[in-house]
């Protein structure tokens, strides 16, 4: 199945090409919430708001899991060579992907944000969806907030935001809207324009999590109706006239 994701925006006046989706394959997992790409592994970790996050093969083969001090994790990303993860109410921890805690948890600014998803920016920053209130935040490593962008002034309005991955490649960020919301992909660029939307319908509903391996230009997206996790082959979106992205990592192969 292909379905092509049109640009909703121009950047910098220059049309955006279509970001082209095939799905390639599918596994079951309950409770799917977040997720991350782990080039070391070749597998994705993720997070299922109980209180461990697990490891799994892109069939989805159990590998490890791992705990945190906070009461449950609810989102996860790979920072370096170890996890941050965070309980959906302001609570954010490191931990060794052994699950050794390498820090006491840390809150963000206010204290409290419904973090669904977090990636990590190219300076080190964290980029978090939050829902309840609904914003796109660029974070320190130790919380303090850095922008933010209401993402219900956008159009279409993102009002369910689950999960976020980053392109290292390009620095877009790629977001997906739950069943409560518009059931969509949204993507954006580096600082936080809005790029592009695209329903998700034909592929499953209320979308939960993305990961994407830059290296194959594949993507996972989890789904909470159906348990699934789906894969496929994309395209990112780029300026008219861009060159083809550099693959970027691949998997270690052991």
């Amino acid at each position: 199945m292909r379905f092509v994701l049109y640009a909703a925006a121009l950047i910098f006046g220059t049309p955006v090409a279509a970001l082209d989706l095939e799905l390639t394959g599918r596994f079951e997992l309950n409770y799917p919430a977040s997720l991350d790409y782990d080039p070391t592994f070749c597998g994705l970790w993720i997070a299922n708001e109980g209180p461990e996050a697990i490891l799994v093969t892109l069939d989805g083969l159990e590998l490890r899991r791992v705990g945190s001090d906070l009461t449950r994790i609810k989102a996860i990303a790979i920072e370096d060579d170890h996890l941050i993860v965070a309980d959906g109410g302001g609570g954010f921890q490191r931990i060794s992907k052994d699950g050794d805690v390498l820090a006491p948890p840390f809150q963000i600014e206010g204290d409290w944000a419904d973090t669904e998803g977090i990636t990590i920016d190219d300076d080190g920053s964290l980029i978090t969806v939050e829902d309840d209130p609904e914003y796109l935040t660029w974070l320190s490593r130790s919380g303090e907030i850095l922008r933010r962008v209401d993402t219900m002034t956008l159009d279409p309005p993102l009002s369910e935001a689950q999960g976020i991955a980053r392109d290292p490649r390009s620095g877009h960020l790629l977001i997906v809207d739950d069943m409560e919301g518009t059931n969509s992909l949204y993507e954006f660029n580096a600082a936080g324009e809005l790029l592009a939307t695209a329903p998700l319908s034909p592929y499953g509903m209320d979308p939960e999590g993305i990961a994407i391996r830059p290296g194959s230009n594949q993507l996972f997206i989890a789904f909470d109706s159906g348990a699934s996790i789906a894969s496929f082959d994309y395209t990112p979106t780029l300026p008219d006239g861009t060159p083809p992205l550099p693959p970027g990592g691949d998997c270690m192969m052991m």
